[in-house]
Formats: C-alpha cells, sequence, structure tokens
C-alpha cells in the first residue's frame, strides 16, 4: 500500500474517473481517493511508476507537476466520471 499526492481533483466526478482507470492496472486491489488533500492511496502491488503515468494521462499529476494540458484533461475525466 502507499499514496501518492496529486493535483486537480475537485469532486466525485474526478474520484469515480481515477478509481475506474486504477483498478483496470495489474496489481491494483483497492483505490482510495480523497477530495481534500488530493491524496491516492493504492492497495495492491502495482508499480508506483505506473500508477503516476496514469494518474497523469487522466490529469491528475503528482503534486508538483501540474501543467495546463494535465489542467484540461482533469476537466474532461472529472466530467466522464460525473456520466458513470
Amino acid at each position: 500500500m502507499y499514496q501518492i499526492e496529486v493535483e486537480n481533483i475537485k469532486c466525485g466526478g474526478c474520484v469515480s474517473s481515477i478509481e475506474k482507470a486504477l483498478l483496470t492496472l495489474k496489481g491494483v486491489d483497492e483505490v482510495i481517493v480523497t477530495i481534500e488533500n488530493g491524496i491516492v492511496v493504492i492497495v495492491g502491488d502495482a508499480d508506483r511508476q505506473q500508477i503516476v503515468r496514469k494518474l497523469a494521462e487522466l490529469g491528475y499529476p503528482e503534486k508538483g507537476n501540474n501543467t495546463i494540458v494535465c489542467k484540461a484533461k482533469s476537466y474532461f475525466s472529472c466530467a466522464v466520471g460525473k456520466l458513470s
């Protein structure tokens, strides 16, 4: 189990998108997302770098690595999460 502090988590839609995407990765047994402090907890033995890459693809980069592109991606991921 480990945690990653990420940028751009705004609401339940973001949480839904993150959980759904990470649970498809090998070695991820559970995902716990805390909106208030932007923490993603991974339970399992998944590769940390793989998780960080997937989060960045969704628009939720590790703290300190935010860009305008990531912010835009996060709005899209958030909207998709709200629809599911």
